[in-house]
């Protein structure tokens, strides 16, 4: 089963690998920390928002209108073929393994987790 989590929060009994779909590494954190601190285990940044988007979505107002936009690209990343590769690689691990996928941010509703929740779920993944 995959848990979707936001990273450096307390980890689930039995939560297993952590996964960071993330584009960069905690800041102020030694590397041998990541997974001690509860950040992730494995690095993941082919499932992240390219650093143009995450730069577009930084640089403005999370509006409802911007969020959409955000959204709708985000999705035609993740429709590339090694986005594909990998979310199907973990939707068919899902079926044996717990493991997570996270991102920073505090709300998820307003995070590419989300919409990556949908993609995993899209791939027949156990998310819970």
């Amino acid at each position: 089963m995959i848990r979707i989590v936001r990273l450096g929060s307390s980890r689930a009994p039995d939560e297993g690998l952590r996964l960071g779909t993330v584009r960069r590494p905690p800041r102020g954190v030694p590397k041998a920390d990541y997974a001690r601190r509860d950040f992730y285990d494995v690095w993941v940044p082919d499932l992240a928002p390219s650093p143009a988007l995450f730069s577009w979505i930084k640089s403005r107002p999370l509006t409802d209108a911007n969020w959409r936009t955000y959204a709708r690209r985000y999705r035609a990343e993740m429709r590339q073929p090694l986005a594909q590769r990998l979310i199907a690689l973990l939707a068919a691990l899902s079926a044996g393994t717990n493991f997570s996928v996270g991102c920073y941010c505090e709300d998820e509703s307003r995070c590419h987790r989300s919409l990556l929740r949908e993609f995993l779920v899209d791939a027949g993944a156990n998310v819970s």
